[in-house]
């Protein structure tokens, strides 16, 4: 059975009796169609939310076999539903670049699906649109103000680093020029798209408490600095407000259902490689206002999303989680092993045990948070038992609880062991949540903590344009700010290519940008793509509608 004729065979639940499930008055809902809904701000309340148990899933290195995060979060919550926890799963927001590019969509798979797919997928309540709109709204206003001859805050156009942005893969957008024409069309200067996931409105909007903060965040976003060296931020050009205006609807968390018809909230799709990739504040500490126990993920493996996950949305938002759950697969440890893409589905014992030190490793970052860990196994058709108990043994040596997980073919019922786990650490209270360092520490020492303590770096070495920075952000005041640090998913190093657990390597800093209104330092290591491209077959090559308006080919 196909994940879409899954879906057709599930009838989906009107959005208020979720609402009712969720311990919302459906009267105080935002109807979006029948089963889909904002949430109001007010229903969050802090002193409830902390009584919940905030549960976040993360992975090894993600590999192109594939982890399942978010299956597995969906499943989990299941799980924990079916064995009597008030259970609510907080995601992230599918971004059309990878429903249309080479990923895919973003709302599970299997029996562990959110629903409605079409939609989550498609535009859903229009967030990304919004964020897409404030950010460009700012861009607009940067060049207006270099053309003015009345209303000029003299900002010098070689400094600006604010870009534009779009939903949607495309390469010949990542480097453009803009003000051709003439005297009457802007002044000519050179600058690019990114995709909307990648702007750092997405993150101002998924680290926010509430519109407030959300303005004075948007304020504080950095534009560059004036021909005498004045900088210069969206405050200065007096656009924070028309940008509110445009996110009024997009800072409410979304309301949708699993497909065991359990709540699900799904707001804000940040960048886990230079944003903290996590769902926004607010609908995590929404979840946690209704429900017993609130399952989330962080993007990529956990030397990426969970890290900062810990460190900046955690120690933003005063948030305590409970339990990590560690996913793993054996194609993936197999890979990580040295096994070659095509043979991942063939038995490989040997290769599976070479990939295991990167398993170990990722255990060894959760105990440095004071973190308890389960062990997660995703379990394929594909996998042997023999290559299961290897992963086992590993976990029983090591004190280490372990479940396989079978959430894409038994939805909740494949996760009931899984669950279980995790009751039983949040129950044993052995998790004492503390952040990997202290933000008041100087930069290169915040930089230095992550790359040794939880990449496994030698040192860290950096280029001359970040060594040119680390004063800019000095000058600026700003070395108390958290780092996001960018760097590829695919291994625990800054090269890709070192997979497994790599050894005496030096992470290189190529620079550090300035997202004064997310409230963080991006350092930059090898090479972060803000723009995808398309593949040669993307899949929106399989993608289609009937004449019932039916959608096909998303899954």
């Amino acid at each position: 059975m196909t994940d879409q004729q899954i879906a057709k065979d599930v009838s989906l639940k009107h959005i208020s009796s979720i609402a009712e499930k969720f311990g919302i008055d459906p009267q105080e809902i935002e109807m979006y169609g029948k089963f889909k809904a904002k949430l109001p701000l007010k229903a969050i309340d802090r002193t409830k939310a902390e009584k919940s148990n905030l549960i976040l899933v993360s992975a090894i290195s993600p590999t192109p076999a594939g982890e399942g995060k978010t299956t597995m979060s969906i499943g989990l919550s299941e799980g924990l539903n079916r064995l009597g926890k008030k259970t609510t799963v907080v995601l992230r927001e599918p971004s059309l670049g990878p429903v249309f590019g080479i990923k895919g969509g973003a709302t599970g798979g299997g029996y562990s699906q959110v629903l409605p797919m079409e939609d989550i997928n498609l535009h859903f309540t229009g967030d990304f649109a919004a964020i897409e709109k404030a950010h460009n709204l700012l861009a607009a206003i940067i060049d207006n103000n270099i053309q003015s001859k009345t209303n000029s805050l003299l900002l010098d156009p070689r400094t600006i680093g604010w870009k534009r942005v779009m939903d949607m893969n495309d390469r010949s957008l990542r480097h453009v020029i803009v003000g051709l024409g003439g005297t009457t069309s802007g002044v000519p200067r050179e600058t690019g798209f990114d995709i909307t996931a990648a702007s750092e409105i997405m993150a101002i909007l998924c680290l926010a408490k509430n519109l407030t903060d959300l303005k004075e965040r948007l304020g504080n976003i950095f534009v560059g600095y004036t021909y005498d060296k004045k900088p210069i931020y969206a405050k200065d050009l007096k656009a924070e407000g028309a940008m509110a205006a445009l996110l009024k609807d997009a800072i409410k968390p979304n309301l949708v259902q699993t497909i065991e018809g359990n709540p699900a909230i799904i707001h804000g799709g940040p960048f886990a490689n230079i944003a903290q990739g996590t769902n926004s504040v607010i609908a995590t500490l929404m979840g946690m206002t209704h429900s017993d126990y609130t399952v989330t993920e962080a993007g990529f493996g956990f030397d990426l999303g969970a890290e900062k996950f810990f460190d900046i949305k955690c120690q933003s938002a005063g948030l305590k989680p409970k339990a990590v759950v560690l996913t793993a697969t054996i194609r993936a440890l197999k890979y990580h092993g040295g096994a070659d893409l095509k043979s991942l589905t063939e038995p490989n014992v040997e290769a599976l045990k070479k990939g295991l030190p990167n398993l170990e490793k990722h255990l060894e970052n959760i105990a440095k948070f004071g973190m308890v860990p389960v062990i997660s196994i995703n379990r394929f058709v594909s996998d042997t038992d023999e290559e299961i108990q290897v992963v086992k043994e590993l976990a029983d040596s090591k004190g280490i609880r372990i479940a396989v997980a079978e959430v894409w073919a038994k939805g909740g019922a494949g996760a009931l062991e899984l669950a279980q786990h995790v009751i039983d650490v949040v129950e044993s209270q052995k998790s004492k949540f503390k952040p990997l360092y202290n933000w008041e520490m100087g930069v290169q020492e915040k930089i230095a903590t992550i790359a040794t303590e939880i990449y496994g770096a030698e040192y860290v070495d950096y280029t001359a344009k970040a060594k040119a920075d680390l004063r800019k952000i000095s000058d600026l005041g700003l070395e108390a700010l958290p780092v996001c640090i960018a760097k590829t998913q695919k291994s625990l190093s800054d090269n890709p290519n070192l997979l497994g657990r790599p050894k005496d390597f030096i992470i290189t800093v190529r620079e550090i940008e300035i997202a004064v209104g997310a409230g963080f330092l991006i350092p930059i290591t090898g090479d972060i793509m803000r723009m995808p491209g398309l593949p040669a077959h993307p899949s929106s090559e399989g993608i289609d509608i009937n004449d019932d308006g039916e959608i096909t080919g998303l899954f």
